[in-house]
């Protein structure tokens, strides 16, 4: 399966060294194309390499880690999806301020499927630090959490096995309207917890 990485700042760039330690290629872009990546992908060579958002969007599982706000012009160009794997890794806030965007009531996970129309969505990986997304899983004798929850239950057994793969324990939350909830930052409890499964 191919992985792209649309969004190549601390939470795309942490999903990149994950995936490169774990031995996985991808392709990551940005809006500023693939010659502004040399700093992000030469140290994760030869597994990751920068593209064009269009080309990242191609992959058979695409991963969005945005500022808020650039989410839509990020993806303009980035359909149709086709049924394909869009893991949402974002967060309705934006740097320096933080303060939450106003999302009508809804979830975060349900404003962005929007903007993807005809991609299993699933929602992961917003909701670590980069460092400890970028950093070894196994923490204390035990694998750190990663919780996932989505409305496809084929997307989220892909989204699974890769978190498996690449050293976490991955925690089935249900369906978005569920587990999103719980899992959005901020307003959910999930967030402020660093938890690990022990063997």
């Amino acid at each position: 399966m191919s992985i792209g990485i649309i969004g190549a700042g601390n939470i795309g760039s942490a999903f990149a060294t994950a995936l490169a330690r774990a031995q996985i290629r991808a392709t990551i872009a940005n809006r500023r194309g693939p010659e502004s990546l040399g700093d992000v992908t030469a140290p994760l060579a030869p597994f990751v390499s920068a593209g064009t958002i269009e080309e990242a969007a191609r992959a058979d599982m695409v991963f969005v880690a945005v500022p808020w706000s650039k989410i839509p012009d990020a993806l303009a160009k980035a359909g149709p999806w086709n049924g394909r794997i869009v893991i949402d890794a974002n967060n309705p806030i934006e740097a320096p301020r933080f303060q939450a965007a106003d999302l009508g009531r809804r979830l975060s996970t349900e404003v962005f499927a929007d903007l993807v129309p005809g991609a299993r969505v699933v929602k992961a990986f917003n909701h670590l630090p980069p460092p400890l997304l970028a950093g070894d899983p196994r923490t204390k004798g035990g694998r750190r959490v990663l919780f996932f929850s989505g409305d496809d239950a084929s997307a989220k057994r892909e989204v699974a096995a890769l978190i498996d793969r690449l050293g976490f324990f991955g925690i089935d939350l249900g369906s978005i309207a569920v587990g999103g909830k719980l899992v959005q930052f901020p307003g959910g409890p999930l967030p402020t917890l660093h938890l690990a499964k022990f063997d």
